[in-house]
């Protein structure tokens, strides 16, 4: 587990962090109240993802704990009791990621939105696009500061190969006034391609001229910053664009999956049918489709209630996808059913893969308050049909039927 450094001498307020961290992120701490006892940690070999830091020591007065961490490359976010101009522009000019005021509780708890909010950055990339190599790299250096993994081009038909090549970049910080493809054409670019759901572009420039602002934004920019900017406006406006498409990534999830099991739900799983299936009408691909049942699933919820239900069809649903490869689908249609789309498949492969897993159902055992609890599955299976969505899951629900009637714990396929 990764572990957080706290130098505070008020020992009240650092082990208050301390329970909070433990509480809210999952993290490990270690506590230090003066410099001497930094000092110790570090030098014990202790590795760090970021330290808090108090700017005033009994035996560091002056600050001297930030130079002495971050002279250990460890990131660090400033604690500090006084947040006038003096003090703001001293703590602004040292490498640190940020700086907070020890005033109330909610001060405090913007600590623990911070360290979330860094160690998710480390999953990001984004992109500089700026022809002065000064701002590139001063702009590169705040945001490694905030963990973003980013890359820096000089111009715009630069920036355009290295998105060619890293096409899961997030964000793009791009001047106006750059040769070769300025600020606009890359942003026009960029959106016959990546939607506001999918990348998030911020422009900036020098340029006092109003309009210049309007036609980012309405060519498809998200936001936009004037030069000269402080080291907080840009983190807040680059923090502000990730978690936005974070929520963007999170509201669709929550509209395509089953909020029980991950899995797809049936109006997602027909839309992926559906353009998977016409892919499938100009190549000649094969493919299956599996309706599977819990049997007697009532009896489950009968016997040891509801919430042990949910459990049985989670792990009905982790043992389907285990085996099943990555591009093939499972989707909750309601209650214990579940539809299974295997791409690319034989006959004889598909229903080999549902017999076994037929028999690793079977076989699997759930202990749930000292209970011991297996099922069994029924499954009917249908392949390619020229005839659309409806009629194959028809003749999969009727395949599904069979295999019911005829005594449960079956696969029956259609003929």
């Amino acid at each position: 587990m990764e572990k957080i450094l706290i130098v505070e001498d008020n020992k009240a307020l650092s082990k208050l962090i301390a329970k909070k961290i433990a509480q809210n992120i999952d993290f490990e701490v270690d506590i230090a109240h003066t410099l001497k006892e930094a000092q110790n940690l570090v030098g014990s070999g202790n590795e760090y993802f970021i330290s808090l830091l108090d700017l005033n020591l009994p035996d560091a007065p002056d600050g001297e704990v930030v130079d002495y961490i971050l002279l250990k490359k460890i990131p660090s976010i400033i604690l500090t009791a006084n947040v006038d101009k003096k003090t703001r522009d001293t703590i602004l000019k040292k490498d640190v990621i940020d700086y907070v005021y020890k005033g109330n509780m909610d001060d405090v708890n913007y600590i623990f939105q911070l360290i979330e909010r860094l160690s998710k950055n480390r999953n990001y990339k984004v992109m500089i696009v700026d022809d002065s190599i000064v701002m590139r790299n001063e702009i590169k250096r705040l945001l490694k500061l905030q963990m973003y993994k980013v890359f820096s081009a000089a111009h715009g038909e630069e920036a355009l190969v290295y998105i060619k090549d890293n096409p899961d970049i997030k964000l793009v910080l791009t001047d106006y006034n750059m040769p070769v493809i300025d600020g606009f054409e890359l942003t026009k670019t960029l959106r016959e391609e990546y939607s506001k759901m999918q990348m998030s572009i911020i422009g900036i420039t020098a340029n006092s001229d109003e309009m210049v602002s309007s036609k980012f934004l309405k060519i498809g920019a998200n936001d936009f910053i004037n030069k000269p900017f402080t080291k907080e406006e840009l983190v807040c406006r680059v923090n502000n664009a990730i978690e936005s498409l974070e929520y963007i990534e999170t509201i669709s999830d929550m509209a395509n999956t089953d909020f029980l099991t991950g899995a797809r739900n049936r109006r997602s799983f027909f839309r992926e049918l559906n353009l998977y299936m016409e892919e499938c009408k100009n190549s000649s691909e094969e493919f299956a489709i599996a309706m599977i049942d819990i049997d007697k699933f009532k009896n489950i919820n009968d016997t040891y209630g509801h919430d042990v239900g949910d459990i049985a069809i989670k792990e009905l649903v982790r043992l389907i996808t285990e085996s099943i490869k990555g591009s093939d689908e499972v989707a909750r249609f309601g209650g214990e059913e579940f539809c299974v789309l295997l791409k690319n498949i034989d006959k004889s492969s598909a229903v080999e893969i549902f017999v076994r897993l037929r028999l690793k159902i079977a076989k699997n055992i759930i202990t749930v308050n000292n209970h011991k609890i297996n099922y069994t599955v029924s499954t009917g299976i249908t392949f390619n049909c020229d005839e659309g969505i409806e009629e194959m899951l028809n003749q999969a629900d009727m395949a599904l039927y069979n295999a019911k009637n005829s005594g449960r714990n079956r696969v029956e396929i259609t003929e």
